[in-house]
């Protein structure tokens, strides 16, 4: 049935109970899984700090860098405990670009979401999980974990 998982993973609770529910949809299947976490871009504003000290803005993406390599190995070690074997990747720019063209290229079957339900039904218009969900290839199906 399904023999390649994703998950959309952030340091969001969203995309916590979304990790919980791959990593169960994954052993159940008996398969791997993928993760996939959009790496956010520095805001603005740090461009600021390096007219006052150049070395700054290196500090600033390696830190950024080290934020998600520790997210990655979180969610790997947290998916070995659950009996599942994860491969993390990042993925620069836009999430909603990213993550669909990260479902393009390697023919994920099953895209685990995370979704926070709001009460303005049109917020979802501009929600990155429905952005998602209306541009992965017809062949992959999402699955949107909400807040129980």
């Amino acid at each position: 049935m399904y023999k390649n998982i994703a998950v959309a993973f952030n340091e969001s609770p969203e995309a916590d109970r979304a990790l919980t529910a791959a990593i169960g949809l994954a052993k159940t299947l008996g398969v791997g899984l993928l993760s996939i976490t959009a790496m956010e871009k520095l805001p603005a504003y740090t461009a600021f700090a390096a007219g006052a000290d150049a070395s700054l803005q290196a500090t600033l993406e390696a830190d950024r860098l080290k934020f998600y390599e520790e997210l990655e190995i979180a969610a790997r070690e947290r998916a070995l405990r659950g009996g599942v074997q994860l491969e993390p990747h990042l993925v620069d720019g836009e999430a909603e670009g990213g993550i669909v063209n990260f479902v393009c290229d390697h023919k994920v079957d099953l895209l685990v979401i995370g979704l926070h339900r709001r009460h303005d039904r049109l917020s979802r218009v501009w929600s990155t999980v429905y952005t998602i969900a209306q541009n992965v290839p017809a062949a992959c199906w999402v699955c949107i974990r909400t807040k129980r």
